[in-house]
């Protein structure tokens, strides 16, 4: 644990070096529009945006054409405000690897710029890869699916817990594992979030239904909330984990209990961040909490203990 902690804390150090000093020492000179001697000057610099290629480690799949167009219209009024982080490519003259940035790249060819300010720095594939995740997940502008995937390469890559990539991006350990979670749902749900036809929230509530996809499909027919989601995915829940009732029983006693039990596992669920299921037998049950990690059980032992 203390070489991934101390690996982690490099890792931010390296951040704030490479964007904070150099953005502020940019941003302070005021040469967003300047030649590249005088930002040069300034302790910056400025590439031709054809020399820039796009990065192999961009998490983003898919660009925005209206923000896209949003941004290079800022761009034509007040210029790049912020450099693009780049890397040499090996073997080709001018030509640099874009590493963070690649948007603004993007917006700054619609702006019609022949140059753009630029951070060269020296970086392996590994640091090339693990900035371009942190950068773009710091950011907050990616879709629920690519920050879900952004997550899992840095798990299988370097091997980061959930606490510590939480640290890395500013968000709870909880809230990265409730978005992993989201890698589990069925490609043809998937694709429905990536078309923007159902949100992360809808995503979440299908998480606990026994058929995630015929669900999906209902929520786009019918246009339904994410409350609805949740009340039906624990309906067909409970109808296939509650046998039929006998003969002589009496109606009526078992729905009401149900209601409750519906009630109380939501309510376990958003504390706990993790799904949770119960299953009553008359005055007595089980309580189940599902994990996917040794992670998941440690942050609930922890909160059982606190």
């Amino acid at each position: 644990m203390a070489e991934s902690t101390s690996k982690k804390k490099g890792l931010g150090r390296g951040l704030s070096h490479l964007f904070g000093e150099a953005e502020a020492a940019y941003r302070e000179s005021g040469i967003q529009n300047a030649a590249p001697s005088q930002v040069a000057a300034a302790g910056g610099s400025t590439l031709p945006i054809a020399f820039l290629k796009p990065g192999r480690f961009q998490p983003r799949r898919h660009f925005d054409e209206t923000a896209l167009e949003e941004l290079a219209a800022s761009i034509r009024h007040h210029g790049l405000l912020q450099p693009i982080l780049v890397r040499p490519i090996v073997g080709a003259s001018d030509s640099y690897e874009i590493i963070a940035g690649e948007r603004r790249w993007r917006a700054a060819q619609r702006a019609s710029l022949h140059d753009v300010p630029v951070i060269v720095q020296m970086l392996t594939d590994t640091q090339a890869l693990e900035i371009a995740l942190v950068e773009n997940l710091q950011r907050q502008d990616l879709s629920a699916l690519e920050e879900a995937e952004g997550y899992k390469r840095l798990i299988d890559e370097f091997n980061h817990s959930h606490a510590e990539l939480g640290e890395l991006v500013g968000k709870s350990r909880s809230h990265v594992a409730n978005m992993l979670r989201l890698l589990a749902l069925p490609e043809a749900v998937k694709a429905l979030m990536q078309s923007g036809e159902l949100s992360a929230g809808h995503a979440r509530a299908l998480l606990t239904a026994p058929d995630p996809e015929a669900l999906a499909k209902s929520v786009t027919a019918r246009g339904l909330s994410v409350r609805e989601v949740e009340r039906l995915a624990n309906q067909a829940k409970l109808m296939r984990k509650t046998p039929p009732r006998s003969a002589g029983q009496a109606p009526g006693k078992s729905s009401a209990k149900h209601a409750d039990v519906m009630a109380l596992e939501r309510d376990l669920t958003e504390r706990l961040g993790l799904r949770v299921t119960i299953d009553g037998r008359g005055t007595s049950g089980v309580l189940a909490i599902a994990y996917q990690s040794i992670d998941q059980l440690d942050e609930i032992l922890e909160k059982l203990t606190r």
